[in-house]
């Protein structure tokens, strides 16, 4: 501590001290230890104890720097972690709500009589201890007395797996909404999904392992001309996947799929100038850059979104656009979407890794490899008709092919992925791999793939 120097001067029969430091310290409380010091030892507080001895530490006892620099390198990593967490706004209850007012003929600017928040009357009314606020709805909502929320929720667990809910109308359960076709069941649904303690993974099971959702997706004829739109559940649905699944199981039956949870949204392949024709030119969402390759197969659900030019190979089978919430997608059949499943580059190298697996796995000759090209991608054995149609189409694939062998290289070139071995044919010859892409593309297109049941 000899750095401190106290200078004393004479000013008239007083004295004077002036304290300073002959160099700095390691630490910003020089001037505070300075008074410290010149500080009687028995008068000094705690601080001034404390400041005294962790100035001395800091020069003369090296496992104590050891440990205050280990210390601060993990705060300083502790607030670089925080700095990078991404802000996110949120609502915040006033402690005097603003009054509210009925809208004369909807005018803002004419207030009629004052409202208060509360729930309908129709439903049971909020608990005589509820707040009045957003807290005291969610408990409301959640109370197993509730007669909507229950159903609402294994109503939309229902009409995922059948396509179509117990409510036709999903979006409104009130007066203009459709009529339950099975209403005892629904509410037998509901009462079991809030006594399990609304454990959805139970709902689903339940769904997935009944007799209902297991049966034959064989329409009888009679069952279809009394129920069209098998509301009445006579046969399996079979609606089309959503456009995220249809993409996913391409890549998962190809072995592409990267199946890593969480992270940033990721850009997989799009179209030239998709976002270019809509974006301000001044956006940080201008231009499209493609991601890293890493990156290229993630899960649809990790796809960067930009509201105002979604992914085309989503929209096309049907995705929303997110700009309003909806509960019911709307499923169309368009030549577009067989375009888009044929030639989109996700699902053209798809096929090629899908057609390169079973070359390499499947025990050597046409006919194993037709067979597991089909289980793969159709979860069943093709029949003798199905096997003879496949046989003749490679043949006709291979003949062209051979006769072109421009287009079967063209072919191997779209995507970005090289095969195992670092090649685009991965040894096996570009007019025999390029058959078998285009027959993986054609059977990864067959209604019994697109379609559930």
């Amino acid at each position: 501590l000899n750095e401190l120097v106290v200078e004393v001067s004479n000013h008239g029969g007083g004295f004077g001290f002036q304290m300073r430091m002959a160099s700095a310290l390691p630490f910003d409380e020089a001037p505070e230890l300075a008074l410290a010091l010149a500080t009687p030892a028995d008068a000094r507080t705690d601080a001034s104890r404390e400041l005294i001895r962790r100035s001395f530490r800091s020069r003369h006892a090296p496992d104590w720097i050891a440990l205050a620099d280990a210390r601060a390198a993990q705060a300083k990593a502790l607030a670089d972690a925080d700095a990078a967490l991404p802000t996110t706004m949120i609502s915040r209850q006033l402690a005097m709500p603003r009054p509210a007012h009925i809208l004369v003929r909807g005018a803002y600017d004419k207030l009629g009589d004052a409202v208060s928040a509360d729930v309908p009357a129709i439903l049971p009314p909020l608990p005589k201890d509820a707040p009045h606020d957003r807290l005291g709805l969610a408990r409301w909502l959640v109370d197993p007395a509730h007669p909507l929320t229950a159903r609402v929720a294994v109503n939309r667990a229902w009409q995922q797996f059948f396509g179509r809910g117990l409510v036709a109308t999903p979006e409104d359960f009130g007066a203009q909404g459709k009529f339950p076709t099975h209403p005892e069941l629904l509410d037998w649904l509901a009462v079991d999904f809030v006594e399990s303690g609304w454990d959805v993974k139970r709902l689903h099971k339940l769904l997935v392992t009944s007799r209902t959702y297991r049966q034959c997706a064989a329409v009888d004829p009679r069952a279809l001309e009394l129920d069209p739109h098998n509301a009445l559940l006579s046969h399996a649905a079979r609606p089309r996947l959503d456009a995220e699944v249809l993409r996913d199981q391409a890549l998962f039956m190809a072995g592409l799929l990267n199946e890593t949870m969480g992270g940033v949204g990721v850009r997989p392949y799009q179209p030239v100038g998709i976002w270019e024709a809509v974006a301000y030119s001044g956006s940080n969402t201008a231009r499209y850059t493609q991601g890293p390759r890493e990156g290229l197969h993630r899960r649809s659900l990790y796809t960067f979104w930009k509201r105002t030019a979604p992914l085309p190979i989503l929209t096309t089978f049907d995705a929303p656009s997110r700009e309003s919430c909806t509960v019911q997608r709307e499923r169309t059949n368009t030549p577009m979407q067989a375009l888009a499943a044929l030639n989109a580059t996700v699902y053209v190298e798809a096929a090629r890794f899908l057609a390169a697996h079973v070359i390499a796995r499947a025990s050597e000759g046409d006919a194993p490899r037709l067979e597991q090209l089909f289980r793969i991608a159709t979860g069943r054995r093709p029949d003798a008709r199905e096997v003879e149609v496949l046989e003749r189409t490679l043949a006709a694939l291979r003949a062209d092919f051979a006769a072109a062998p421009e287009r079967a290289a063209a072919l191997l070139e779209v995507g970005d992925l090289d095969l195992p071995g670092g090649s685009r044919s991965g040894g096996l010859g570009d007019d025999e791999l390029a058959a078998w892409t285009m027959l993986a593309n054609t059977i990864l297109n067959l209604d019994e793939v697109l379609v559930r049941g």
